[in-house]
């Protein structure tokens, strides 16, 4: 007998008939002789239209409450598809994450597992029942309040379980075949992956895409769990995201995938001090917003005025904090001005073939400036160069990049409900 963990996002369980059609998949799995766990999402929009809710009735929402708002979504889903599966003649017990043992740190709204205590989950189990987990929460043993993992945290939860109980594979199921070349919705050419490495899959959801969450993926290899992304809307195999086999020698493509991303920002500090330590001073007024830095780029100084100025790339939702942060200040640190930036898209090509392969900035350079596409930062590691360019341009880079590639399918690909989740 094999145990599975499930995870299944809000696409898939976005109404009654998906989340039935959800159930059937679920007792399938039991069938088959497999004892089966489920981490769920809220349903469809639900939790983006509870965080339109608390806005209505607060501009700032409490962190505590904002957590005990949204972790309603996953409850709902969770009983309903226990419910589902009861009628198709299965004993099924759902579980909101503290009572399945999911661990926090204190942080609301982007909280850490600390550890995970499944006793009930493995107790449902043993006695034959499919044990349903509300994804994407948590408990935190100190403050015993509630919180949420954040975006993406339903992956975790998954990845989490899977590995306290010991599972032999976590299938993370979507609306889409798989993990792709690129965003099918952006790229119609983009074919599906059979295999990609957890470094890989590291690089493109850092880079954007949605499929999986780097936190999850993180976790998977931390722990050595194999991950399955497939389809909810059908039985087809998906993409196997595995840690790398020491001594392999069957030989990577140069590139795996093209990632795009919107939802950053680009701050530009103006008229820095070329002095040493000032990048310090800078990003330790940062560091303390709790802001995640990603792309940084620091102009050569002007000889003129020994002035030079820093950008950096991060999150849309965290500019504002950081730029009241460094206002605050900007007369100790000695910068003139600061320039925010939030129409600007980030590209992203990975592959474990570049660590060998020569030309590969040429290619993506070239491909670009052949299609009028201006690059205003790019930034690098072993298996990843990115860019950032105009927002609006972006999905016609993410197109010109994939073909240029030779990533193209010959079919386009299929999307079910619409949302990459």
């Amino acid at each position: 007998m094999s145990l599975i963990v499930q995870k299944f996002g809000g696409s898939s369980v976005a109404d009654a008939e998906s989340i039935k059609r959800v159930a059937k998949r679920i007792v399938e799995t039991r069938k088959a002789g497999n004892e089966v766990v489920v981490a769920v999402s809220a349903m469809g929009d639900t939790t983006d239209e509870l965080i339109d809710l608390a806005h209505q009735v607060s501009p700032i929402p409490d962190a505590r409450e904002m957590d005990m708002l949204l972790t309603t979504g996953e409850r709902i889903s969770m009983a309903l598809l226990a419910m589902a599966i009861r009628d198709m003649g299965y004993e099924a017990r759902s579980y909101t994450g503290s009572q399945a043992g999911m661990i926090t740190d204190a942080q609301h709204g982007a909280a850490r597992i600390v550890d995970v205590t499944p006793g009930r989950v493995r107790e449902a189990l043993d006695e034959g029942a499919i044990a349903i987990v509300a994804g994407f929460q948590g408990f935190n043993r100190d403050s015993r309040d509630i919180t949420t993992l954040g975006r993406g945290g339903s992956d975790t939860t998954a990845v989490a379980l899977a590995a306290a109980l010991g599972a032999d594979v976590c299938e993370i199921y979507t609306d889409v075949d798989g993990v792709f070349t690129a965003d099918p919705r952006v790229v119609p050419k983009a074919h599906k992956l059979d295999r990609v490495t957890s470094e890989e899959m590291l690089e493109l959801a850092a880079a954007g895409a949605k499929v999986l969450y780097i936190r999850a993926v993180e976790y998977a290899r931390r722990h050595g769990v194999t991950l399955h992304v497939r389809s909810s809307f059908n039985n087809n195999e998906g993409t196997w995201v595995v840690n790398q086999v020491e001594g392999e020698t069957v030989e990577e493509p140069i590139i795996t995938g093209v990632a795009g991303d919107l939802s950053e920002a680009k701050i530009t500090v103006v008229g820095v001090p070329d002095v040493p330590g000032k990048a310090a001073e800078i990003f330790t007024i940062v560091a303390k917003t709790g802001a995640n830095i990603d792309m940084i780029v620091q102009n050569v100084s002007a000889a003129a005025t020994g002035l030079t100025d820093i950008s950096f790339t991060l999150p849309k939702a965290e500019g504002e904090k950081v730029l009241t942060a460094l206002r605050a200040e900007q007369q100790e640190t000695g910068f003139q001005s600061l320039q925010y930036d939030d129409q600007i898209g980030k590209l992203a090509v990975v592959g474990a073939g570049m660590r060998t392969s020569s030309g590969v900035s040429a290619l993506l350079f070239r491909a670009l400036s052949d299609a009028g596409i201006n690059i205003e930062m790019i930034s690098t590691s072993e298996i990843r160069i990115s860019v950032v360019t105009r927002a609006d341009t972006l999905p016609d880079a993410m197109r010109v990049v994939h073909t240029a590639f030779g990533l193209d399918g010959d079919t386009e690909a299929v999307v079910y409900a619409g949302t990459g989740r």
